[in-house]
């Protein structure tokens, strides 16, 4: 797995630095001193991991990190507690505080290859079965707390500008996040973007025409431009089921 490596202080970059090729396996292909020049790196290549500082001239951690490609997993690395509730709603996977203890990294390290499958590959695109791994669910924040969201219980999602309610069984759940945002965290075999307002689990619906999906007794539209990718993931998922 590779990492890079983000803070505006030198002597901050040369301590974890070290502590990565002391404590880990990852190999470090990148220091840089703002997120202006890690965001051009990301523009032509990938990572699996940035190890991020927040208090950052011109554009802060957090403010960049809402730019980070999905496929990368965000560790903050910071002296500042306070923005740790933040971190959440850019999909951090952990938050360091300064000075780092050796310990708290290699945990930190150890849950994103977690997360990733333990292989350096995101796993988030398996199969939602009966596990309740860190790929099979999402963790929103709703109501001041932060609620765990298991993938295989959610009907479908509603947007709502720069909301969505989540529809898990006979819960519904608001959360601050746009549809495109939430897309992207969940298994494209099961999960279709059906129309600008909806995404659908097709595991849930019940019947559709050319126009209309419906879930229980919610209709949900059936854009024009998302009908076609609509028909081709419904047709996989019947002739996967019939080859079983």
């Amino acid at each position: 797995m590779t990492c890079i490596i983000v803070d505006d202080e030198p002597l901050a970059r040369e301590e974890l630095q070290y502590l990565i090729e002391t404590c880990s396996d990852l190999e470090i292909i990148g220091l840089y001193s703002n997120a202006f020049y890690a965001g051009e790196f990301l523009e032509t290549r990938q990572t699996d991991i940035i190890f991020l500082d927040i208090q950052m001239p011109k554009v802060n951690g957090l403010s960049f990190a809402t730019r980070i490609p999905f496929h990368t997993s965000i560790i903050f690395t910071t002296a500042y507690p306070q923005y740790a509730l933040e971190s959440y709603n850019v999909d951090a996977l952990d938050y360091l505080l300064k000075p780092i203890d050796q310990g708290r990294l290699e945990k930190a390290i150890a849950k994103v290859k977690q997360y990733r499958g333990g292989s350096g590959v995101r796993d988030i695109n398996s199969s939602c079965g009966d596990s309740d791994d860190l790929q099979d669910f999402l963790l929103v924040r709703a109501e001041r707390q932060f609620k765990k969201v298991v993938l295989k219980h959610i009907k479908f999602i509603e947007g709502l500008k720069d909301y969505v309610v989540i529809y898990v069984k006979e819960q519904k759940i608001l959360t601050a996040m746009n549809l495109k945002t939430i897309h992207k965290k969940l298994p494209s075999s099961q999960f279709i973007r059906v129309s600008k307002s909806y995404i659908v689990n097709i595991s849930y619906i019940d019947r559709f025409d050319t126009h209309t999906i419906f879930v229980d007794d919610q209709a949900i539209p059936l854009g024009d431009v998302y009908r076609d990718d609509f028909l081709r993931l419904w047709e996989t998922q019947i002739f996967m089921k019939s080859n079983i």
